[in-house]
């Protein structure tokens, strides 16, 4: 069976040929970096015009270096949400022509979805297993126990983990993404020479709050500005912000272990791109006998091939799930447990 996945939720758009759900023939990525870093941020309205400039060549290159031709294909599976409407709209409305064009059937995919089964392109990974998915937009904690069944354990109340990388970094004047810059910044840096709050809500919750953590930033350097007796450098700063970013995470990941009576762990999401959470999260499940599993880089961030993967196994469970081209349309806030 070959999948065509198509990603287009944020900023990246991305395109994949999968054969029998395993077997990843092309992932082609396609950033947006030189369009948005002057800005220190993403513009929906930017994002969604480029991706409309971008993703006819991008499918083509994905098809082409797969070694396959478009009607080759036999399931078109496309990020419907969440994300930005208009970066949406872009792959959905490509997907549902494609689909009508060749006759082929579509679904849609849950974008968080696709991120707790990244790992599946490397490995099979045995269920029930507790799944962080922490990225730019999201910070969420679910309990997997199959395709298709999810519980939700907690999330950020405020902003996402991978959010308060880059506005960091904004405000330490790095360049856009500041996820990557602050972590390069903080190898060099000593995070004990100033610690930042870190917020751990009421008792046993496992939710999440970072805009604490990101207005004591603040605070720190323009107190920094105006006292030369301070010298804690840009990499200290950048070492202590992640710390107390990566000590929250990593509690509440093995909170949410001990609660569910469970043993596997799962991270995914750009953010666990960062080397530095990679290492305590496995150090911490080593201490607890877990076992902890991380896609390679490549599928942490945004991308067609973990689209592909989740449509497949939705489909192979129940090709009823398959998409009425009419009645599917994008949805930015998009919830996983309501996905079709």
């Amino acid at each position: 069976m070959l999948v065509l996945g198509l990603e287009t939720s944020c900023d990246e758009t991305a395109a994949a040929v999968l054969k029998d759900g395993g077997n990843l023939l092309s992932n082609v990525i396609n950033d947006q970096i030189g369009v948005h870093s002057k800005y220190g941020g993403i513009v929906p309205e930017l994002a969604g015009r480029s991706h409309i400039e971008r993703v006819h060549r991008v499918i083509e290159e994905a098809v082409q270096i797969a070694g396959v031709q478009l009607r080759d294909i036999d399931l078109i599976a496309v990020t419907m949400g969440p994300g930005l409407i208009g970066s949406l709209l872009v792959g959905l409305n490509t997907a549902k022509g494609l689909s009508y064009g060749l006759n082929t059937p579509m679904i849609g995919v849950n974008h968080l979805e696709g991120h707790l089964f990244a790992i599946f392109l490397q490995k099979k990974i045995e269920f029930p297993f507790i799944a962080l998915i922490v990225s730019g937009g999201h910070t969420d904690l679910y309990r997997v126990t199959g395709f298709g069944h999810y519980k939700l354990l907690g999330r950020t109340r405020d902003d996402a983990a991978g959010e308060s990388f880059d506005k960091v970094g904004k405000m330490l004047g790095l360049p856009y993404p500041g996820g990557p810059a602050i972590e390069k910044l903080a190898r060099q840096g000593n995070g004990k020479l100033h610690k930042f709050p870190r917020a751990y809500l009421e008792k046993d919750s496992l939710d999440f709050s970072f805009s604490g953590l990101k207005t004591s930033v603040r605070t720190f350097l323009q107190r920094r500005e105006q006292d030369t007796g301070i010298t804690l450098t840009d990499e200290d700063v950048s070492a202590g912000f992640q710390e107390a970013v990566i000590d929250v995470l990593v509690d509440k990941l093995i909170s949410a272990c001990k609660k569910e009576r469970l043993t596997r762990i799962v991270v995914t999401g750009g953010v666990a791109s960062n080397g530095a959470l990679r290492e305590a999260v496995q150090k911490a499940a080593q201490a607890y006998e877990f076992e902890a599993s991380f896609p390679d880089p490549i599928f942490c961030t945004d991308n067609a091939a973990m689209i592909a993967c989740a449509g497949y196994h939705k489909f192979s469970q129940d090709p009823s799930l398959s998409a009425n081209l009419r009645s599917l349309d994008a949805k930015a806030n998009l919830a996983l447990d309501n996905s079709p």
